[in-house]
C-alpha cells in the first residue's frame, strides 16, 4: 500500500522513539547487501546494537563491508537501524569468516601501530567485543596485530570508534 497515509497516532503507538517517525518501510532481509569489498571490518561478538550500527555508518563512509559474529547484535535491531542512519541499505553484510583477505587483528595495545602496518590487498580488520576483546583463538586465525596508538591514558576506546578510527587510517594511505 505504497503512499497511503497513516494516522500519527497509530505511528506513535508502534515506535519506540521518542518522537514517532513521519514515514516507514517495510524490507526483506534477504534483500539488504551481501558479499564483501576490499576493506571489511568482521565484528567478534560485539552485542551493543548502537555500536553495531554506528560501524556500519562508518563501513559505509569509508566504502568497507561489515562481517558479523555470532553473538553480535543484530544489525536490523531497531537500536543497530537508527545508529546505521540508512547505511544497513548499501553495506554489505557477510558471516564472520567468509570475507578473505589479510585478518588484522585490532588489539588496545601491543600491536604494530596503526600508520605503520604494511597493507596490500584485501584487508579484514576484526575487532572484538569492548569487555572481553578477541579470544586467543580468533587472534591466532589471524595473520597480525594492530593497535591505534593512543598517548592519552584512556584503557582502550570504544569498539565503534576504533574501528572508525582504523577505517580512517587506511582509507587516508590509500588516497595519498
Amino acid at each position: 500500500m505504497a503512499g497511503d497515509d497513516v494516522e500519527p497516532a497509530l505511528l506513535a503507538e508502534v515506535s519506540t522513539l521518542a518522537h514517532p517517525p513521519r514515514v516507514i518501510a517495510v524490507y526483506r532481509r534477504d534483500d539488504l547487501p551481501r558479499g564483501a569489498r576490499p576493506v571489511t571490518l568482521a565484528l567478534w561478538r560485539v552485542a551493543d546494537p548502537g555500536n553495531v550500527g554506528t560501524l556500519l555508518r562508518a563501513a559505509d563512509a569509508f566504502g568497507a563491508g561489515v562481517a558479523l559474529s555470532a553473538g553480535c547484535a543484530d544489525a536490523t535491531g531497531p537500536k543497530a537501524l537508527r545508529a546505521s542512519m540508512g547505511a544497513i541499505f548499501r553495506v554489505p553484510l557477510a558471516g564472520f569468516d567468509e570475507p578473505g583477505g589479510r585478518r588484522v587483528a585490532l588489539v588496545p595495545r601491543g600491536g604494530t601501530p596503526l600508520p605503520e602496518l604494511s597493507v596490500d590487498g584485501d584487508v579484514v580488520l576484526v575487532l572484538g567485543a569492548e569487555r572481553e576483546g578477541l579470544p586467543a583463538d580468533v587472534l591466532a586465525r589471524c595473520d597480525t596485530r594492530a593497535s591505534i596508538p593512543q598517548p592519552g591514558e584512556a584503557e582502550s576506546l570504544n569498539v565503534a570508534m576504533a574501528g572508525a578510527i582504523a577505517l580512517y587510517e587506511l582509507a587516508r594511505r590509500s588516497a595519498a
